[in-house]
């Protein structure tokens, strides 16, 4: 099944802090540093066409962009019923005066239309209601099936500009979507849009299929497939729905990932009774071992900078988090609280280091620092796991599952993610059961 290809005509930003002097730092900001955040008022009103007047599309595009800030948990929209006024055009300055009262504290206008020729010219502006002036602005010309992208890359320009940090709505997870009883389970490769939206079937559950992993560019995603009983690591791409096997290795392969450059895969092998840390050079398939140990080594994934590893390792007794070079030096144990550790994910920042602790008969999400100070759980649940990065290193997505009864029933397997102070955890809507997600880059 192809990915949807979007080819964005135009798209530029108005450079609107070059002409009317407006100080970012003096100007409207939302602190998102602070565990619970008050939620910022903010007014959307829906787009209009060249007459000034509302249509479906320009409808549409307010409701999504709606949504993704206010999942956020950092901004809380105005009921467009108490709204005094209507903006005609987001290039006329709007009446403050109506908006303050509604305890506005910025106002979104925009229009939208669509030409005869299928195509889609959509412009936004950002207004601080109480300087009232104009933070920044948005045009963009694209096909109109694709309305949805527009409205994403415009809520990820207002994220940006009122919290100082880089959105994440453009974007797509992968994961597993699951079917069926609890012991027969049907798994297949599933995408869609952070929201939940374009939902796509990759694969058609006739093998099983686990741990789905971006590439650097979105456009490939590395996973473990027993397609013939033999468990091996495939990648696919996006664009032609063409999968590869990743070479053929002695034993099991599982949990992929890409380096930060995208000319690596780093993986687990299983092989008599052992599991080791290996690298695969894409290029050149040269394999390079990185750990040699009598334990069970496995879930890498690289730092940012792709200098070092975080994996997790039972060589001390019990599972716990592992860092080293990216050529295997310099091994060192980081995690050293109560309970086993697993799933490691290296913040995109680079700050932060996600994992699911086992402890006392409970899962949880939590986070720490490289050097494993500074540990929090951040989730917990009967079973939680598999947590993933937004590209702006705050927020987390994992999945949970239920207890099932006596009879096997329930079992139910959700994905949902949370802010990385623990505050706003919201379950992501699928068609059947989810599980093993992974959050992409921000679309090319």
């Amino acid at each position: 099944m192809k990915r949807i290809n979007i080819l964005i005509i135009s798209y530029f930003i108005y450079l609107i802090f070059s002409f009317n002097n407006y100080s970012f730092s003096q100007g409207l900001v939302v602190d998102i540093t602070e565990g619970n955040v008050k939620p910022l008022k903010i007014a959307l009103s829906n787009f209009v066409d060249s007459k000034g007047n509302e249509n479906e599309i320009g409808e549409n595009i307010v409701r999504v962009v709606t949504n993704d800030l206010v999942s956020s948990g950092l901004f809380e929209a105005i009921d467009q019923k108490a709204f005094i006024d209507i903006p005609k055009s987001p290039r006329i300055k709007p009446n403050f005066i109506n908006w303050s009262p509604l305890g506005a504290k910025a106002l979104i206008t925009g229009s939208a239309n669509i030409k005869d020729s299928g195509i889609a010219e959509v412009e936004f502006r950002l207004w601080d209601v109480v300087t009232e002036q104009n933070i920044t602005g948005l045009k963009l010309s694209v096909d109109n099936k694709y309305w949805r992208r527009i409205a994403h890359i415009i809520a990820d320009e207002i994220y940006k500009r009122l919290t100082g940090e880089e959105g994440y709505f453009d974007t797509r997870i992968v994961y597993i979507s699951e079917s069926g009883p609890l012991d027969a389970r049907i798994k297949r490769l599933s995408i869609m849009d952070q929201d939940g939206h374009n939902h796509q079937f990759l694969t058609d559950g006739s093998y099983l299929v686990l741990t789905p992993r971006f590439s650097p560019t979105s456009q490939e995603v590395a996973y473990m497939s027993y397609f013939n009983n033999e468990p091996r690591i495939y990648i696919v791409d996006l664009e032609t729905n063409r999968q590869e096997l990743l070479g053929t290795f002695p034993g099991m392969t599982f949990a992929p990932r890409f380096s930060p450059d995208g000319k690596s895969i780093i993986m687990s092998l299983a092989e008599k009774g052992l599991t080791d840390i290996y690298m695969l050079n894409l290029q050149t398939q040269d394999v390079n071992q990185l750990t040699d140990s009598p334990s069970i080594d496995t879930s890498p994934t690289f730092s940012p900078d792709g200098n070092r590893v975080v994996f997790n390792s039972d060589r001390g007794g019990s599972q716990q988090l592992y860092v080293m070079n990216y050529d295997g030096s310099n091994q060192r144990r980081i995690s050293f609280g109560k309970g086993r550790y697993a799933t490691p994910v290296w913040s995109p920042r680079g700050d932060l280091i996600a994992f699911t602790k086992m402890y006392q008969g409970k899962f949880f999400i939590g986070v720490m620092r490289p050097d494993g100070s500074g540990e929090r759980l951040i989730a917990s649940g009967f079973l939680v796991e598999g947590p993933t990065w937004a590209p702006n290193g705050r927020v987390l997505m994992y999945f949970k599952q239920e207890p099932s009864d006596d009879s096997g029933e329930g079992g139910r397997v959700r994905l949902f993610r949370v802010d990385i102070t623990g505050h706003n955890e919201t379950e992501i809507i699928t068609p059947a059961d989810a599980s093993d997600p992974a959050w992409s880059p921000i679309i090319p």
